[in-house]
């Protein structure tokens, strides 16, 4: 056995370990113990994306919840920012996602919330990785008249689509306006046509249908060709694409290009700003985001913040820094005068008021930030020792930073949930951004793959 927790919660293969019915028993079991240190009554909320092995991984952490006593509330098939609202809305200790989000169906993840509705800290995850890898439960174990007990919330999709619609401007409208929705065959299936027929939308949706094993196969945010190609077709205003599990967005413009979530960003920061919303002029993006995105800020004069990659750093970084809004180029953005954690449903309620609220096309406000031609290419890797400790890839990164200078830049990462080296250049045409970044990911598949 081996470290439990990466970047975003807990990640494998389904039944396998550590996304297997016994490891999920334990995780459920340590949550409990752990929360108890606190408040003796624990009442957790669990929720899931549409990938076949949720239901195994969902009633396995309920039973080693229920085994320690804690009560839980299913909340069904629901985006993961949705378990961290009902989280906070029903008082309860602890909110539990099971998804992998963007990754496959083969994958699956355990995502946990606190009571605030914001992700637990690094030391709340130790301590529950800790337990679970002991495997010591017995002197926590209460009596059988004092066992959990499993129950489903009821009516929690209506809660959350009336939840969700609370942040469109009620003096402002949507109707007659053509939308295209993507929810990658996963957690916003539901959820995301009803609320944009809500807000009167003339809407249309594409990969609705999951069965188990199809959630972000050829689309969702990371696969848009479908999007792109249904919003021209209908003549539609925007397209809308989720990915699995709903925290993530990203954008189609009218005439079918893709927005970026720097753009993205962009976009819902110059709209706080207008409306002095926009708290200590500050945007926090990672180290991942495009030159664009730092030009951008300059000529809107917004103060831009640099964080680690990964929600919770930048998370992190926003409450270091008083910000309210933040996101990755990835699509997760957060805002913070909205919802605890990153929610794609959310950020797209966001684009559409300033379209209104500015009389601008999608394709207009896209343009206030000109995309510097970036590559990105994830090789799988055998380890992940530093990248700069590998000579020959450690000469690839120099000179291809010395021969772009200040026209590009280039950024190597390892995940932190999978086996694999990210490589991404920047450049200054897409010709000379591909040849170096093909060249570093030559070097990392021959070190390190």
């Amino acid at each position: 056995m081996g470290k439990l927790f990466g970047t975003d919660g807990i990640r494998g293969k389904a039944n396998q370990y550590p996304m297997d019915g016994p490891s999920a028993f334990r995780v459920g079991q340590a949550i409990v113990t752990v929360l108890k240190r606190d408040n003796p009554d624990v009442r957790i909320v669990i929720g899931k994306d549409t990938r076949i092995s949720g239901d195994m991984l969902e009633n396995a952490l309920a039973a080693g919840v229920a085994s320690m006593g804690g009560e839980i509330l299913f909340v069904g098939v629901l985006p993961t920012p949705a378990v961290s609202f009902f989280t906070v809305k029903i008082g309860a200790a602890a909110g539990v996602v099971i998804s992998a989000s963007h990754n496959p169906f083969e994958d699956n993840g355990i995502k946990i919330f606190g009571k605030d509705g914001f992700k637990l800290s690094d030391a709340q995850e130790s301590l529950i990785e800790r337990l679970v890898l002991e495997d010591e439960f017995s002197e926590f174990m209460p009596s059988s008249e004092k066992l959990g007990r499993i129950r489903n919330l009821p009516g929690s999709l209506d809660q959350y689509v009336a939840f969700l619609k609370r942040h469109f401007p009620e003096n402002l409208s949507l109707g007659g306006m053509k939308i295209v929705l993507d929810t990658a065959n996963g957690a916003t299936y539901a959820a995301a046509p009803l609320l944009f027929k809500a807000l009167d939308t003339e809407v249309s949706v594409i990969h609705d249908r999951p069965n188990g094993t199809n959630i972000n196969e050829r689309c969702g945010s990371q696969h848009t060709a479908d999007l792109e190609a249904e919003v021209v077709k209908r003549k539609a205003d925007a397209g809308f694409a989720f990915d699995g599990d709903g925290d993530r967005l990203i954008a189609v413009d009218e005439t079918g290009n893709r927005l970026t979530g720097d753009q993205i960003l962009l976009i819902c920061a110059r709209s706080l700003k207008e409306k002095g919303q926009l708290k200590n002029n500050l945007l926090v993006s990672t180290v991942m985001s495009n030159l664009g995105l730092a030009k951008a800020c300059r000529e809107n004069d917004i103060e831009r913040h640099e964080s680690p990659v990964g929600d919770r750093y930048v998370l992190a970084d926003m409450q270091a820094n008083g910000a309210v809004l933040g996101g990755e180029e990835s699509g997760h953005i957060i805002l913070l005068n909205h919802h605890t954690t990153s929610d794609g449903i959310i950020t797209a309620l966001q684009l559409l008021t300033a379209m209104v609220e500015n009389k601008q096309a999608l394709s207009e406000l896209a343009g206030l930030m000109a995309v510097y031609p970036q590559k990105l290419m994830n090789v799988p890797v055998r380890e992940k020792p530093d990248v700069f400790s590998v000579p020959e890839l450690a000469k690839a990164i120099g000179r291809a930073e010395s021969e772009l200078g200040d026209e590009g830049r280039v950024l190597v990462r390892y995940s932190g949930t999978q086996n694999l080296c990210r490589v991404m250049v920047e450049g200054p045409t897409m010709a000379v951004t591909e040849k170096y970044c093909r060249q570093i990911a030559d070097r990392v598949r021959e070190t390190l793959g």
